[in-house]
């Protein structure tokens, strides 16, 4: 997921997101220490976790660039810009990971992930499908929609 966001990054992006970005690529790092050790509720406070402000500073950036989108009448094809097709690349990656990791909480122990992990992934992807529609938006693009049936008489 971090060399992907590496890849988001060498685009073409909207002031600011490249050092957003490079906050979640550090993040990630958080991420990877938080599930690297399994809570111990005697260690509180010993170990890096994934604190609460960073989930919340995610939904706010996706507030903000959700802000200036038209609402969604149809479902979004990954495409448009090269920004934007990276950013469903990395969204799908970080899904990926959000799954394995509530696989992870179904098969060890309650409290081996810390509570915000799933929390932060899960607004991660979020924000990267956000980000796709705010790079083709503010490179003057529509978002590419899926046409139902669209490829039936080929």
């Amino acid at each position: 997921l971090n060399a992907a966001v590496g890849v988001v990054r060498l685009q073409d992006l909207p002031d600011g997101w490249d050092q957003g970005l490079g906050s979640v690529q550090n993040d990630l790092f958080d991420v990877g220490a938080d599930l690297a050790v399994p809570v111990d509720p005697e260690a509180e406070g010993s170990r890096l976790r994934i604190a609460p402000e960073r989930v919340a500073w995610l939904e706010q950036w996706c507030d903000e660039v959700n802000g200036g989108l038209e609402p969604l009448t149809s479902f979004v094809l990954p495409g448009g810009t090269a920004a934007a097709a990276h950013m469903h690349v990395a969204r799908t990656v970080c899904r990926r990971a959000e799954r394995a990791v509530v696989m992870l909480c179904d098969h060890e122990p309650t409290g081996a992930v810390g509570d915000n992990v799933i929390a932060y992934l899960n607004r991660l992807s979020d924000l990267f499908f956000i980000l796709a529609r705010g790079a083709n938006h503010a490179a003057g693009r529509a978002d590419v929609l899926w046409v139902p049936g669209a490829g039936a008489g080929s």
